[in-house]
C-alpha cells in the first residue's frame, strides 16, 4: 500500500514537471527572436506618409465623379503654386479625358486608382492585377506616363492586395488626414480647416 502512494506522488511529481517543462519551452518559443520571425506575419501596408526633415504637405485627390469643378480646382492650385497628385478611375479618364489631359499639363501627377472602384479585398491577385494595369493603360494613353501609384478604392486594402500592387513595381498610398467638402462645409470652411 505504501509502495502505491509513493508511486502515485512520483507520478504527480513527474507531471507537474513535464507541465512546467513544456511551458518553460512555450515562453521560450514564443519569445526567441528567431522563432518569432518565423511564426509572427508582418502586416503588409501602403504609404501613409513620408518621414521628411522640411515640414511638407502631399496634397491628393481622389477623381471617381463628376469633373464640374476640376477646371477651377486646376486654376486654384496654379494661382497658389501648387502641384498635387491626383487619383483617378480609369471610368473617370474614359469619361473625362480632356480634364486628364489637363491635370497632367498643369504639373499634376496623374496616378491610379482603380479602373473600376471595385472592393479589392474580395478581389484574385490576377482580377487587382487586371484592373490596375487597365487603369494605368488608359492614363498612359492620355498623358504619355504610366503611374507608379495607387491608391486602394474606398481606403480598403489587406496584405494580398498590397502585395499585389507591389508586385506590378508600384506603391499604394493611403491618405494619412481626410477631409471633404460638403454641402453643410462648403469648400472655404474645409481649406480653413486643412
Amino acid at each position: 500500500m505504501q509502495h502505491h502512494s509513493i508511486l502515485r506522488r512520483h507520478g504527480a511529481v513527474l507531471q507537474a514537471l513535464a507541465l512546467l517543462a513544456a511551458v518553460v519551452l512555450i515562453f521560450w518559443a514564443v519569445n526567441t527572436p528567431a522563432v518569432v520571425g518565423v511564426s509572427a506575419s508582418k502586416r503588409e501596408l501602403p504609404v501613409y506618409c513620408v518621414q521628411q526633415d522640411e515640414k511638407l504637405v502631399a496634397l491628393s485627390f481622389d477623381a471617381a465623379w463628376g469633373n464640374e469643378d476640376t477646371q477651377t480646382l486646376i486654376d486654384i492650385l496654379n494661382d497658389h503654386g501648387v502641384n498635387t497628385t491626383f487619383f483617378v478611375v480609369g471610368d473617370w479618364v474614359d469619361r473625362y479625358p480632356d480634364s486628364v489631359r489637363t491635370l497632367s499639363e498643369a504639373g499634376n501627377e496623374v496616378m491610379n486608382h482603380s479602373s473600376s472602384h471595385a472592393h479589392f479585398s474580395s478581389l484574385t491577385d490576377r482580377e487587382i492585377t487586371a484592373d490596375i494595369e487597365a487603369c494605368n493603360d488608359k492614363i498612359e494613353a492620355v498623358t504619355g506616363v504610366r503611374p507608379t501609384l495607387f491608391r486602394c478604392p474606398y481606403g480598403e486594402y489587406d496584405d494580398h492586395v498590397i502585395r499585389a500592387v507591389n508586385a506590378l513595381g508600384m506603391t499604394a498610398v493611403q491618405w494619412d488626414v481626410e477631409q471633404r467638402a460638403t454641402s453643410e462645409t462648403p469648400v472655404n470652411s474645409t481649406v480653413c480647416k486643412l
